[in-house]
């Protein structure tokens, strides 16, 4: 009888060594990593909050707190119309990581603090901690953004506000499902979009009706519909609807004052490709109880403001995601060798590695800028640079970011876009803030008509630009040419990208020739403004020291 089988150890042995692979960014300071964001932190005025930065870097750059980001995502909400006894409730539940998002987002005033922070800079401070907080999760950034950009035009509505504000600008997130008199913080939400207007607001056909007396802080009840309502599940939202007088602005909470669910009905969650954490909802509005807030007919002037707070915050926010991708590129590419050298040190992965830093140093240049205009609004010039600038800023930056996130997944190879990668979120991310708060199309149109409306605020942009004059010849004849072709007026809107688009490259140069090093600068201005025609990433001119620019955005003692 013949014995058993019994293989050699040999044939045993493992099938390969892991090497050669790179390992999750984590357990870095995402502040301190960050040399440009550093810069512009001072530059613009938040050099009192410096340790705030550094502290808060360390926890958003910490691997429980980047878990967060993927856990909001990975189980997104669940909305119930009703409980189990029958009683609507219209009720969105979250995954726990993403209330800690939350309450860590409100309790370091990322939803408010410009608004109580007497400090210098607060803009500019929030919108630094938003930099960092973003790059963890983008989708609760949505309730936190309309929160914050809310109280600008509550502010028009003294008596709502004495009530409202306190709460808004509370460091305290309760996320509870319960009447405001028993609440310690809430959200904000909004609610213009109609299925048949879009971004043209006026052709919104939802309807508001004058309990008693009418006008401004008197109690309306609203009958319509919004195809998107962001986000159901805050405590009250800024919504348009018609009255006899015209478009007009009510702030509509989800309780009544009886303290019965006011009749605000959530017909369903929207299924997004990205943004996925965050619920987006469709309602109808059965007779809801909603207050009007400002001048009767004058609703999208009302609600402008936070409209033109929600766009800056989009500025941030796409900044985020490039700070991100950019960062996940050079990590990996620092660990992951082939063909002899780490692909860091490749010249043609040198060449799409710092054209992706070079957009994002202009997109944080003109983001942080913003952020100092929106600090200094009582002096004339910063106010029209606002006016005008988070146009131009959010049409470009929001536009740039989806082919820089696929750019930046590219560097990884396959592994960039495994489900259990960052990059798949990144990239599902990119699209929304390009479309959210008015698409492409729509930014450029408001570009032109502030230009026609408001002249004044071209010439502040120009002026700001003209700080650069004679430190780059490509800047200085590209500008020239831009202002020629401003004044020719056929065909404006037609042209309206190409000159928007403009506008923002000679911003961004102009900022980055003022404030960045020499080999930033003059290689931003020489692949933005030197080339003729569209490029991809990776394909900077000859003579750029692309060495130093990876070096600023990925200091060596990080990593």
């Amino acid at each position: 009888m013949n014995a058993p089988y019994s293989p050699s150890p040999d044939y045993l042995a493992d099938t390969h060594e892991v090497n050669n692979v790179s390992r999750e960014l984590v357990n870095y300071n995402m502040y301190l990593q960050d040399v440009a964001l550093q810069e512009a932190l001072h530059r613009e005025g938040g050099t009192l909050a410096e340790q705030e930065l550094i502290e808060f870097g360390s926890l958003t750059g910490s691997a429980d707190y980047l878990e967060l980001g993927l856990l909001a995502n990975k189980y997104p909400p669940e909305f119930d119309t009703h409980d189990r006894f029958g009683n609507r409730v219209d009720l969105a539940k979250f995954h726990p990581a993403y209330h800690q998002l939350m309450k860590t987002a409100i309790e370091h005033g990322l939803h408010a603090s410009p608004w109580t922070d007497n400090r210098a800079g607060a803009h500019v401070i929030r919108a630094a901690k938003n930099i960092l907080q973003g790059q963890v999760e983008a989708g609760h950034g949505c309730p936190i953004t309309m929160t914050f950009a809310a109280v600008p035009s509550i502010r028009l509505q003294p008596d709502l506000a004495k009530t409202w504000l306190p709460l808004i600008t509370s460091r305290i997130y309760d996320p509870r499902n319960v009447p405001i008199d028993q609440k310690q913080g809430v959200t904000i939400g909004m609610g213009m979009t109609e299925k048949q207007g879009g971004s043209d607001v006026r052709a919104n056909t939802t309807k508001a009706y004058a309990v008693g007396a009418e006008g401004g802080g008197q109690l309306y009840k609203i009958v319509g519909h919004k195809f998107f309502l962001s986000a159901p599940m805050c405590d009250a939202f800024l919504v348009l609807a018609q009255t006899q007088r015209g478009l007009s602005c009510f702030l509509v909470p989800r309780w009544q004052s009886n303290g019965q669910k006011n009749p605000l009905q959530v017909l369903r969650l929207k299924r997004k490709m990205g943004n996925v954490s965050n619920a987006s909802s469709e309602v109808e509005f059965r007779g809801a109880e909603g207050w009007m807030v400002g001048e009767e007919g004058r609703g999208v002037r009302t609600i402008i403001e936070m409209v033109s707070m929600t766009r800056f915050d989009c500025m941030v926010g796409s900044s985020a995601g490039q700070r991100m991708a950019v960062s996940q590129a050079l990590h990996h590419c620092s660990i992951r060798a082939a063909f002899g050298k780490r692909l860091i040190e490749q010249p043609l992965m040198q060449n799409v590695l710092a054209d992706l830093i070079l957009e994002y140093e202009g997109s944080l240049a003109f983001s942080m800028r913003m952020a100092y205009a929106l600090d200094h609004r009582d002096d004339t010039h910063e106010d029209l640079l606002v006016r005008l600038g988070t146009a131009v800023g959010k049409y470009w930056i929001c536009k740039r970011t989806p082919n820089h996130a696929y750019e930046a997944m590219e560097c990884m190879g396959g592994s960039g876009v495994m489900e259990d990668s960052i990059f798949p979120r990144l990239y599902r991310e990119a699209p929304i803030n390009a479309i959210w708060e008015g698409s492409g199309n729509v930014q450029c149109l408001d570009v032109l008509r502030a230009m026609y409306k408001t002249p004044a605020v071209v010439h502040a942009f120009f002026a700001e630009i003209g700080k650069a004059q004679g430190k780059n010849a490509l800047l200085d004849a590209f500008v020239s040419q831009l202002q020629q072709d401003l004044q020719q007026l056929a065909d404006f809107e037609y042209r309206a990208r190409d000159l928007v688009d403009r506008l923002a490259l000679a911003f961004q140069a102009a900022l980055l020739l003022r404030h960045a090093p020499d080999y930033v600068s003059h290689a931003f201005c020489a692949s933005r403004l030197g080339q003729q025609g569209q490029h991809n990433y990776g394909c900077l001119p000859k003579n750029c020291d692309l060495e130093a620019i990876i070096n600023r955005a990925w200091p060596e003692n990080i990593h």
